[in-house]
């Protein structure tokens, strides 16, 4: 099963994605995690991406979808994987439909993680106020980022719903509770696997 985790900034997608590695065996394909894989594997690609970020440019969406597809094709993908990160635009949605088609695959279930953006940016103010904050922990910080997701990446959810992938979690939840409601839209979805 191919899986993407939709959510802002602070949804909790790397936590859920890890999760679902951890207890499905599906691989958590985050595009950050393999565009630094890349550059430090030192591979002809990587060499690419390396130069891209070296001008403080953004790696095209060409080269994203190469990694993603040399990831992929790795054997611990062969039952799926989630995709944490990607795609962000409509045409990044496209071109990963494209590549999954090429092996006979699609994205079988996209997880909206709906969240009170009042909420995250209290949360990353308690963080920062608890010592427990990372670098890009701020105010400001989230809030742009939450602009380049209403503006970018919240149109993919029409994208999906019209193909009738979209199931929405409630991300506010416990992390438990969010964990649970993913595995019964698995097991909705496929039939099986409810944890």
């Amino acid at each position: 099963m191919n899986l993407v985790l939709f959510g802002p900034p602070g949804a909790g997608k790397g936590t859920q994605a890890k999760i679902l590695q951890e207890k499905r065996g599906l691989p958590q394909l985050s595009t950050g995690e393999m565009l630094r894989a890349a550059v430090a594997a030192g591979s002809p690609l990587g060499k690419q991406v390396e130069a891209v970020l070296a001008r403080g440019e953004l790696v095209s969406d060409e080269i994203v979808i190469r990694i993603i597809a040399e990831r992929y094709d790795r054997p611990d993908c062969a039952d799926g994987a989630v995709f944490d990160g990607f795609p962000r635009t409509i045409p990044q949605a496209q071109a990963l439909d494209r590549m999954l088609d090429e092996r006979k695959r699609q994205i079988d279930l996209v997880i909206e993680l709906k969240v009170d953006e009042t909420i995250l940016l209290a949360r990353v103010e308690a963080r920062i106020n608890s010592g427990q904050s990372r670098t890009d922990d701020n105010p400001e910080s989230l809030e742009k980022r939450l602009v380049i997701y209403r503006r970018d990446t919240a149109p993919l959810l029409d994208f999906y719903r019209q193909q009738g992938k979209l199931e929405t979690v409630d991300g506010m939840a416990p992390v438990e509770a969010v964990t649970k409601a993913i595995s019964v839209a698995i097991f909705t979805r496929s039939g099986k696997g409810a944890a």
